[in-house]
């Protein structure tokens, strides 16, 4: 590719696609591509998923997102996106890995599955649904264990067993519990974590009247191909299981971080390093945008709160463009 790019766009979920719109109207050639499908951490989110945030906290470029209800489920929000994507004309190139990158001069070559592109400005919005947070336990790398979560229907008649105590977890358990699986989680705390509000108190009463059987306080030993071991504060309990699933979360993809050559903190966090100002990382003209902001902390950063930057990265891209002019 001959062009050289004003900006050239690493993902293509709701901050990278915000990022190409400000680059578009404010007159700047631009570039997203992805390694996987529009908003792909949004289309393997669960079936029946209903976001926590608003409509209105999930729209980007000022287009309204209308649904429904106040609250929109996965596949309004993938309308919602396709849509924005399809009427701002974005250019976007989809299926296509990010591989490597290097600095020439003032321009950047970003190697990719299929090609390299040329450009001044590089804005890295990649997520972090892609790599699941292990358990790090005998029999973990067992068929029968999942990270990821789709359609209930599935475990119809079967022993489930849901790790975690946040939403995705709330959600298996008694989403899979109503399809008629014999439901048992496993929490590493005390008590349930962050769970949406209308979901909580369900999950609540389901364990409280015995439906869904809850071991606190503790975590798997090992997995083996129809038990798995739960060390509890009363000790050791073998139970009978066909799947695991693992909703302990995920993380951003640090390697690809750390081999194009953006710092990160020392500590399990694992904070990029950026201007919270401009968004530049230590790399000069590379931008970070959305929740790979935060780390670990992957809570921190989701859309409705990093919508804002793409709107302060295009600023500080075009303030350069006009003090080299």
């Amino acid at each position: 590719m001959d062009k050289v790019l004003d900006i050239l766009i690493i993902g293509a979920g709701p901050i990278g696609l915000a990022a190409g719109i400000e680059a578009k109207r404010a007159g700047l050639d631009y570039l997203i591509v992805d390694k996987g499908c529009l908003v792909n951490s949004l289309y393997n989110y669960p079936l029946n998923m209903t976001f926590f945030s608003t409509a209105d906290r999930l729209e980007i470029g000022g287009i309204p997102f209308t649904c429904v209800h106040a609250k929109p489920n996965r596949q309004e929000a993938l309308e919602y996106y396709r849509r924005v994507a399809d009427s701002e004309a974005l250019q976007v190139n989809l299926f296509e890995e990010v591989q490597g990158m290097r600095l020439s001069g003032d321009t950047y070559t970003i190697s990719t599955s299929k090609r390299e592109y040329q450009a001044r400005h590089v804005i890295i919005a990649i997520g972090f649904y892609g790599i699941p947070n292990l358990l790090h336990v005998k029999g973990e790398e067992l068929p029968k264990v999942r990270h990821y979560y789709f359609d209930p229907h599935y475990y119809y008649k079967q022993k489930v067993l849901v790790v975690g105590a946040n939403n995705s977890s709330a959600d298996v358990a008694l989403e899979t519990w109503r399809k008629g699986a014999e439901v048992t989680m496993v929490v590493r705390e005390p008590t349930l974590g962050r769970i949406k509000y209308w979901t909580k108190p369900d999950l609540e009463n389901r364990i409280e009247e015995g439906c869904i059987k809850a071991y606190f306080q503790s975590g798997i030993t090992e997995i083996r191909e129809t038990e798995v071991d739960i060390e509890t504060p009363d000790g050791k309990v073998t139970i009978q299981n066909d799947f695991v699933m693992a909703m302990t979360g995920y993380q951003p993809d640090f390697s690809f971080l750390e081999k194009i050559g953006v710092q990160l903190t020392n500590d399990f966090k694992r904070y990029p390093l950026y201007n919270t100002e401009t968004m530049e990382t230590n790399l000069k003209n590379v931008y970070l945008a959305g929740v790979i902001c935060g780390g670990m902390d992957t809570h921190v950063w989701f859309i409705e709160n990093s919508r804002v930057h793409a709107t302060q990265i295009v600023k500080d891209i075009v303030a350069k463009q006009e003090a080299r002019a």
